[in-house]
Parts: structure tokens; C-alpha cells; sequence
């Protein structure tokens, strides 16, 4: 699922217009492994992305909006001294590998003309952005290598840039089909696809299977029992191959029976049958967009909610072994009448026992039938205040039982409250909703507020949507703002939508006193399912109702209500209808 380096090569066809005629405009750095750098040029702006990311490694032109964070890393305040207001002078690839440098043309505080460059690698979780002076010189790196990493190669701050090892492959561009095959048909006992893999560079694993598709059409898959013809289609496929990457390939997403992505690369694939699907994209950078928009918002949000995932997931695991330990407590404390029996038993019969014994057996006048009851007593006391110390037990372990259910009901509410704090949490798409969750720990006491001045919380507003009938569709983003919507902002024949026993959202429609369509219904109900923990799932129950029949209990936590005289509809979370209905810049 990586880009390999003739993808690479072809995306770089696309860049190749900016060189000479874009300015770096702006320079933002939205997670801890990517760039975004603004360009202006007389086309227009454009926007370039850079990321260092193991998940997500590349390099392209995006449309995709990215929050910055407030306070710009120290590597983005480098690169603004050395690249703000810098002309974009060349893209050039490393032979054909996963390795683009970037030219600029630039001027020093003392005006001086200056060639800064980055070098960005696209080598997996080896993957790195490194800044040099155009000299060779390190000058930073957006993932510094210091040799307790790596005793191979360093990337720090004034060592000379040194390029990564270089392997041993032909270039098929440059080498040509006929040298190309010669070499797979070297590595005679090689899987088609492995001695395409060791023989080519720049091709992906998914093109290699293309490859090996084509020549042995689920025949005998190693190179050493290839045939005549099997060796004759694998020199025409190369021809071919070479032509359509000359041609400038075609932009190919590869998907999943569910429409999931699940791999891209520069051909048709064909390779799969009918078990996965293939969309084609007018460019490079539109299929990189759509292939990693969503891994990019999951991991940016993944790292700037370490510590509130780490909070809830330690506040859920203390509050579950809490609730453990009180079950066990409850078991115990309801053989209490044990206890009583015990002392009743025991001052029916004082006059049978004396100081010092150890031991009563006595009948059971509760159980005529059972055999004789054993009562241990202390020794120390009396046959009175034996009898005195079973009857507080009993009085303990009845107060306890009371105590106990009491404190395991609000256990409950409570882990039931971090569900729903930590479903809100995977579902953040925003650092408004992260702030907005911060706030709610921190009134719910689960959270101490940061010491120091607090930076000023972005206000978030609910996701508005707007149904296929014209209805306004509200979305509280957080337990906080369910309440706001539900309790004060909402009318009492305006809708209520929520999943039922499931962690989500709070959806209503906004009426305005007007019957509301079956369609509307469903979109909303649809919407509820969606932004909830049932998300993936299929089949999500979601009652609803008029708010006049919602109310919120004294003392609740956020986002709980009770309800009365609803319905339930049952539907399937579909994203593209979501997507759909949301109103421009209202819904994430």
C-alpha cells in the first residue's frame, strides 16, 4: 500500500508546472510528520503536502483542509526562516527510487541568494523531511537519527546529508524491457512476483502481482518453469508497461467489495477478479487525496489525543475493577441472614454455654429438619456478647449491601458516562472537539485544567445538515452540547433522534411546527447511527421522539436523558448519505 517509485516519478510529472513560477507562500506544519506548504504562483494557490508519516508517506498536491495547531513546531519555524517567500525551482527523483529532492531559490537575511532543499524519503517508518543548505549540509530533519538509532546513518543538524543505500535493480525506463526480463529470468527459483520485486525498481508489490498475473495466468508461478510463451508475455507486458508509464500511466485506486481503499498504483489492475473493485482519478495527487484523507484526519487526531485516550482508557479500567470489587462485596454481604439466625440462635440458648468455648452447636428452630448448626464463638467474650457480635455483622453487612448497590449504580452511570466520553473522543475530527472534551473532564472533575494561561477554546457549534425534504438537522459534537441541544436550544415539537442503549450523539430535526416526512425521518435516524459507536455496524436500532417527551434527570451526567413515547427505526450507517446532506462548512 505504499507509493512505489515509478508512482512517484509520475506524480512528479504533475508538479513539474510550479517549478520556476511558485513562491512559498505559507508554511504550516498540521501533525508531527507532515508539511503543508502554500505556494503562489500566477495559476493560482496551490497547496503541497509533505508527510514523513509510517502510515501515510508521500508527497503531493491537496485539497483536503487540515487544522494547524496554535503554537507552530520549532522544525516549521525553521523552515519558514529559510523557504517563506522562496521560488520553487525544481522537483528531481533519485534515480527511481522513493527519494524527491526539492530546490529552492531563496534569500538570506543579508540578501544573499541561497539554494535551501528539501529531501523528502518515502521509505515507510524510515520515512523523514530533511532540510539542507543546497550544500549537503544537514541543517534539521523532521525526525532527527542519532546513532543510538541508527549506527548505519545519522541525520542530524550540521552532518553532511548522506543518501540512503541504494539497491541493486534496473530501472525499466532506462534499461528496458529486454534487461529487465533478462534479470527476472535469472532468478530462476523466484516467484514471478518476488523476482519482479528484486528486479525492478520502483514497482510495488501490487504491481509485481500484475505482473505475475499476466505471465502465468494461474499456471506454475516461479520463474524457472516459465515456457516459451509464458517468457514471451512477460517481455511483451514489460514493453507494454514502459509504454503506458511513458504514456503517464493511469491513476488507479484499488477498493474493496465495500468500496473500502485498499491499495493504489499507476495501472488498471486486473488481478483481482471480481473479488475487489478499481476507480480511476483525473491525477495523482486527487487519487492521493481520496485514498489517504481519512487515515490523515484518524492519525492527526490519534496524536493529539494521546493523553485524554490515555485518561479515559485508565479512568475506565480503575472504574471497572472498582465495580468488580463491589459485586464480589454485594455476593458477600447478601448471606447476611446467616449472621442473624447466628445470633438469634445463640441468645435462645445462653444458658447452655459458657465463656471459653470455641464452638456451639445448637439446633436450627428456623429449619426444624436440618442437622445441628456449628456457631464459632470467641473465646474472649461472653455467650451474651457473642451472640451481641452476630447481630452487628448482620447490621454491617445489611448497611453495606444498601451502600453498596448504591455506589455500584453510580459505578455504572459513570463507566456508562466514559463510554460516552471516549466514543465522543475516536469520533473528534477537530481540535474544537478535543477542547470541548477537554472542558467536560475538567467540570466533571476527572480532569485538573491546565496551569498557566489557557489559550482561548475554539467555540464549537453543532454539525448542521439539511434533509433531501429541506429540514434542518442538528448534531451535538459533544456530551456538553447534546445537553445545550436537547434541554435549552430545542423546541418541544422539534425531534429527537439518539441510538438506543448505544453511545452517540444527540440529532434533531428542527420541525418549525411542520409534519416531518418519512424520508426526513429516516436521513435523521441514519445520521444518529452514524455518529455513534454502532458507526460500522449494520442493522442500528435509533429511538426517537418529540423533545417534550425527553427529560434530563437532577444530578445526570452530560448527555443522559430519559424518554418516553418514542419509536424505533432500525438502518444502516451510510457515510455518502451523510456526506451528502451536510450543509457547506456546517458538518464535519
Amino acid at each position: 500500500m505504499a507509493i512505489d517509485g515509478i508512482f512517484l516519478h509520475l506524480l512528479l510529472r504533475e508538479l513539474e508546472p510550479l517549478c520556476g513560477d511558485a513562491r512559498v507562500d505559507r508554511i504550516h506544519q498540521p501533525a508531527r510528520e507532515s508539511l503543508l506548504i502554500a505556494l503562489r504562483s500566477r495559476a493560482g494557490q496551490k497547496r503541497l503536502l509533505l508527510s514523513a508519516s509510517p502510515q501515510t508517506p508521500r508527497i503531493q498536491l491537496t485539497e483536503s483542509s487540515y487544522e494547524n495547531p496554535g503554537v507552530p513546531p520549532m522544525f516549521c519555524m525553521l523552515l519558514r526562516k529559510h523557504l517563506q517567500g522562496a521560488r520553487l525551482m525544481q522537483f528531481s527523483q533519485v534515480a527511481r527510487d522513493r527519494i524527491v529532492r526539492i530546490g529552492f531559490e531563496g534569500r538570506n537575511d543579508f540578501g544573499d541568494i541561497t539554494h535551501p532543499e528539501l529531501v523528502v524519503e518515502i521509505m515507510g517508518r524510515h520515512s523523514n523531511i530533511i532540510l539542507t543548505d543546497g550544500e549537503g549540509r544537514i541543517l534539521d530533519a523532521i525526525k532527527r537519527i542519532d546513532p543510538t538509532m541508527s549506527s548505519v546513518r545519522q541525520v542530524l543538524p550540521n552532518l553532511p546529508y548522506e543518501l540512503p543505500p541504494m539497491q541493486e535493480k534496473l530501472d525499466l525506463l532506462s534499461d528496458g524491457a529486454e534487461a529487465v526480463s533478462a534479470r527476472m529470468e535469472s532468478l530462476s527459483g523466484q516467484p514471478v512476483a518476488k523476482a519482479a520485486m528484486a528486479a525492478v525498481m520502483g514497482i510495488s508489490p501490487v504491481v509485481a502481482g500484475e505482473i505475475a498475473a499476466y505471465v502465468s495466468r494461474g499456471g506454475p508461478g516461479t520463474m524457472e518453469t516459465l515456457g516459451k510463451e509464458e517468457r514471451g508475455r512477460l517481455r511483451f507486458f514489460l514493453r507494454e508497461l514502459r509504454g503506458k508509464i511513458e504514456s503517464g500511466g493511469r491513476p488507479t485506486m484499488v477498493l474493496t467489495r465495500e468500496g473500502a481503499p485498499k491499495d493504489l498504483t499507476f495501472i488498471e489492475v486486473n488481478q483481482y477478479g471480481q473479488q475487489l473493485a478499481s476507480r480511476s482519478y483525473p491525477s495523482y495527487s486527487a487519487l492521493l487525496d481520496a485514498f489517504y484523507s481519512q487515515k490523515d484526519l484518524s492519525e492527526r487526531m490519534k496524536q493529539r489525543s494521546g493523553d485524554l485516550f490515555r485518561l479515559l482508557s485508565n479512568l475506565s479500567e480503575r472504574t471497572e475493577r472498582k465495580l468488580q470489587h463491589q459485586r464480589e462485596e454485594l455476593l458477600q454481604s447478601q448471606d447476611r441472614d446467616r449472621l442473624r439466625i447466628q445470633g438469634d440462635l445463640l441468645n435462645a440458648n445462653l444458658y447452655r454455654l459458657q465463656k471459653g468455648e470455641t464452638m456451639a452447636r445448637l439446633e436450627n428452630f428456623y429449619e426444624p429438619d436440618s442437622p445441628i448448626l456449628e456457631i464459632p464463638l470467641d473465646v474472649r467474650l461472653t455467650p451474651a456478647q457473642n451472640a451481641q457480635r452476630y447481630y452487628a455483622e448482620y447490621r454491617k453487612a445489611d448497611t453495606a449491601e444498601r451502600m453498596l448497590r448504591r455506589l455500584i449504580e453510580e459505578g455504572e452511570a459513570d463507566f456508562a458516562y466514559l463510554d460516552t466520553v471516549m466514543d465522543n473522543l475516536l469520533r473528534a475530527t477537530s481540535e474544537a472537539e478535543l477542547d470541548a472534551i477537554r472542558e467536560e473532564l475538567v467540570k466533571g472533575g476527572y480532569l485538573r485544567r491546565r496551569a498557566g494561561k489557557e489559550k482561548k477554546a475554539h467555540r464549537l457549534e453543532p454539525d448542521r445538515y439539511r434533509s433531501s425534504d429541506g429540514f434542518l438537522i442538528l448534531r451535538g459534537r459533544s456530551n456538553l452540547q447534546n445537553d445545550q441541544l436537547t434541554m435549552r436550544e430545542a423546541r418541544k415539537n422539534d425531534l429527537w433522534f439518539h441510538t438506543q442503549n448505544i453511545p452517540g450523539s444527540h440529532v434533531i430535526i428542527v420541525t418549525g411546527g411542520e409534519r416531518v416526512p418519512n424520508r426526513t425521518l429516516e436521513e435523521a435516524a441514519i445520521l444518529a447511527a452514524y455518529h455513534s459507536k454502532a458507526q460500522g455496524s449494520a442493522l442500528v436500532p435509533v429511538d426517537y421522539t418529540e423533545i417534550r417527551n425527553v427529560r434530563k434527570p437532577s444530578g445526570a451526567k452530560p448527555g443522559f436523558v430519559l424518554y418516553v413515547n418514542y419509536q424505533t427505526a432500525v438502518v444502516t450507517p451510510r457515510e455518502e448519505l451523510v456526506r451528502s446532506l451536510a450543509e457547506k462548512g456546517g458538518a464535519k
